[in-house]
């Protein structure tokens, strides 16, 4: 137990000294689990993801449809807002800018933000900037296996922070919804489950915004 703890206070000094610990953050080995409500059940018979808003045409995947939509990986560093942070994540997923960038998803010049739907009428909201860039995935596997279902099987959206490119903005995990069924993209903003309950609306990591008015 005590070797366990003096590798986890080591690797927590080297990412300090890497600049890959955001203030106020700790590392964790393990992957907490934390969700508002049950955990949903999957029938990959009825399951569906909707796409709507501000598109040229409204979008409806199937389950087997959407797994044979392009592929990609992404390696990140993860920070939640109760201040642990993982490293070194690789999540298979589906890329919303290749999406759009192959044309499966046809966006409005109107279309600035995006809301995520998730089961049980949950939502995340988030810019466009963010879902477009290399930082979110729609996300299916997690270190090559399936996302297990408290961690949103099937489907989730997961932000985190690349490491060496500062260039991207990085909020919080709460920022991707677990147990994904629709995207809306917006023309205006509008809060999510846990904005309107006070959290941080932009949530950077960097500048430790976890709570309104900080």
């Amino acid at each position: 137990m005590f070797r366990n703890k003096s590798n986890r206070r080591d690797e927590e000094d080297r990412m300090k000294e890497e600049g890959r610990l955001p203030p106020g953050q700790s590392l964790t080995q393990k992957f907490p689990v934390l969700h508002y409500g049950p955990v949903p059940s999957f029938n990959p018979a009825a399951w569906d993801l909707r796409v709507w808003g501000e598109v040229e045409q409204e979008v409806r995947w199937t389950w087997d449809q959407f797994q044979a939509l392009p592929r990609t990986q992404i390696k990140m560093d993860l920070h939640c807002v109760t201040k642990w942070s993982k490293f070194d994540t690789t999540w298979g997923g589906v890329s919303v800018r290749q999406l759009v960038d192959e044309g499966l998803i046809k966006l409005k010049p109107s279309a600035k933000y995006v809301l995520q739907h998730a089961e049980y009428g949950y939502t995340v909201n988030l810019p466009l900037e963010v879902v477009l860039a290399d930082n979110f995935l729609l996300a299916t596997h997690l270190d090559g296996e399936p996302i297990t279902p408290d961690h949103g099987y099937p489907l989730r959206g997961v932000v985190g922070h690349i490491p060496a490119r500062e260039d991207l903005i990085t909020p919080y995990l709460w920022k991707g919804a677990k147990w994904l069924r629709g995207l809306e993209f917006r023309a205006t903003d509008r809060e999510g489950f846990w904005e309107q309950a006070g959290y941080h609306n932009e949530a950077d990591i960097w500048k430790e915004q976890r709570f309104k008015g900080r």
